[in-house]
């Protein structure tokens, strides 16, 4: 039995998730710089994403209609081919790994999936969407770190996978000291691999 009552809000994005062999490929290719710059705080592999639609905190009451329009609409949204290709910063301070690939398809994707969001009466900050994987963040006093660890990863070519899942995804930002986590609310499977696959994926318990 959960003794935790429902929280009143909830902090949600929607995303798409590389696959297992696709970050352990990626993962490696991230040793030296781990190694050499351990001051960075890194994200946990299995957190991973890419951000389609960032919604911040939501009425917990939000939610499910959000994910019954989700569910319905993923087996209508293509799936995409898409790898993880070289990497960047935002101000010195966050390193990503860049998405290649099917990315006006992404794009696309992104659109659709933000105009169902608002169609559910849903208000959020709709910035440009700009693809990329988040991989550590930089202490205030270190400007050098992130930087150098993107130039490192410059010449990284990821293997190409096709996307099979739309992700409903919450975090614990904001809720107490320790590390960013995130889980699956729920996922569904995208175009040709809904009319394959078993449908939607639950959330972990």
């Amino acid at each position: 039995m959960d003794d935790h009552p429902e929280p009143s809000s909830l902090r949600v994005f929607v995303a798409l998730a590389p696959p297992d062999d696709a970050k352990d490929e990626l993962a490696g290719a991230l040793e030296p710089a781990r190694a050499r710059y351990p001051r960075l705080r890194w994200n946990r592999i299995e957190d991973w994403h890419i951000t389609l639609a960032f919604l911040g905190e939501l009425p917990s009451t939000a939610v499910p209609p959000l994910r019954s329009a989700l569910a319905g609409a993923a087996p209508s949204y293509p799936a995409l081919d898409l790898n993880l290709r070289g990497g960047g910063h935002f101000d010195e301070r966050l390193l990503w790994s860049g998405i290649d690939g099917d990315v006006e398809g992404l794009h696309r994707l992104a659109t659709d999936v933000r105009e169902l969001i608002r169609a559910c009466g849903i208000g959020f900050r709709d910035r440009p969407l700009n693809p990329h994987l988040t991989l550590a963040r930089s202490r205030r006093d270190d400007a050098v770190s992130v930087p150098q660890a993107a130039a490192g990863l410059a010449g990284f070519v990821g293997l190409r996978w096709r996307t099979e899942r739309l992700h409903l995804v919450g975090s614990n930002i904001g809720r107490g000291p320790g590390p960013i986590r995130y889980r699956d609310i729920e996922a569904w499977r995208l175009g040709a691999a809904a009319r394959t696959g078993d449908g939607a994926s639950p959330a972990e318990p």
